[in-house]
């Protein structure tokens, strides 16, 4: 990919904010363009007959069917079509999993114990650091990442909210990944990838922390942490509420974010539909087609729904479940 020449320090801000940020909106033009034809495809996609609705052995009568897949577009398709080299080796290990096809799974850490992470990090595809439902700090989470840096599990954190001030913060600690809680529309999938990645392709700022030298040392050789960082980063949004279900093609649409899944705890809670119910399923069915119909990726933070759901196969992100080389925890406890 090109990219823009440095600007001449004689253009006035206003015209230099202008061009900084041309990229970002260009792409987020050509999203809300193939958002909306996508949304003209998916409307048919989504009125299928009963006897399709029924095909699906063991669902009940669900009224969604699903979107059949075109080997011509697996899944996340749009992922790489946004990294600045498709071709780039990974050192996010979980996004290299997710675009070869396979299912990921985390462990979670909610509450600062540098021996637990250490110990369990190596077993699993990535760490589900939990900053919404709990009171550990930023701090805590760059000193637990600082202890047993690049050990195996990619870290990704659940920021609190979209704001720049959260987003940015969890990159300069040295995240490779985002997890957004309860993104209801478009505009706040935008507000949090729009800060998870430097210019010119969003409008990461440029700060301290330790990031830079924590993945400094697993940069291909020929790269550097700067041109490399864009093209291994996550940025997650949860699909928490009814609302979030009607705007899943808008939100699964917008440039830069990589991974949808269901929050599906609270969306039971949100909708009053049990989880085992058609119902719900109709509900992950919407997001699923719309997710794929984006060209992203899609999971469920259940792990439940890796397997036995006739949706599991296109499960791909998962927090907690089993771990990738069979390490159990001691006692067979924890999250």
């Amino acid at each position: 990919m090109t990219r823009a020449t440095p600007l001449a320090c004689t253009i006035p801000a206003r015209q230099r904010q202008r061009q900084s940020t041309s990229k970002w909106e260009e792409r987020m033009s050509r999203g809300k363009l193939a958002g909306l034809l996508a949304a003209l495809a998916l409307i048919e996609a989504l009125v299928p007959s009963v006897a399709e609705a029924q095909s699906l052995a063991g669902w009940g009568t669900g009224t969604i069917s699903l979107e059949p897949l075109d080997a011509g577009r697996p899944w996340g398709w749009a992922v790489g079509d946004f990294m600045d080299d498709p071709n780039r080796a990974l050192y996010n290990t979980a996004k290299r999993k997710l675009l070869a096809g396979q299912q990921v799974y985390s462990h979670t850490i909610s509450a600062f114990d540098i021996e637990r992470y250490c110990a369990e990090a190596p077993h699993f595809d990535f760490t589900w650091f939990e900053m919404q439902h709990s009171t550990m700090d930023y701090g805590e989470v760059e000193a637990m990442v600082a202890a047993c840096p690049r050990i195996g599990a990619t870290p990704v954190l659940r920021i609190p909210d979209a704001l720049e001030g959260s987003v940015q913060k969890a990159m300069d600690i040295g995240m490779l990944g985002i997890i957004v809680p309860t993104v209801d529309d478009a505009l706040e999938a935008r507000e949090a990838a729009r800060y998870a990645r430097f210019p010119p392709t969003a409008r990461r700022s440029s700060g301290g922390g330790q990031a830079t030298g924590l993945w400094t040392p697993a940069v291909p050789s020929g790269s550097n942490f700067r041109e490399s960082i864009n093209d291994n980063m996550l940025v997650i949004v949860m699909i928490e509420t009814p609302e979030g279900v009607d705007n899943a093609l808008e939100i699964a649409s917008v440039p830069g974010v990589d991974v949808v899944i269901l929050g599906n705890a609270d969306l039971t809670s949100f909708s009053g539909l049990a989880q085992n119910s058609p119902e719900y399923h109709d509900l992950q069915a919407r997001t699923r087609n719309a997710t794929y119909r984006a060209g992203k990726l899609w999971g469920n933070a259940a792990f439940g729904n890796a397997t036995g759901n006739p949706l599991s196969g296109d499960s791909r992100f998962h927090q907690n479940g089993p771990s990738n080389d069979g390490w159990t925890r001691p006692g067979g406890g924890g999250e």
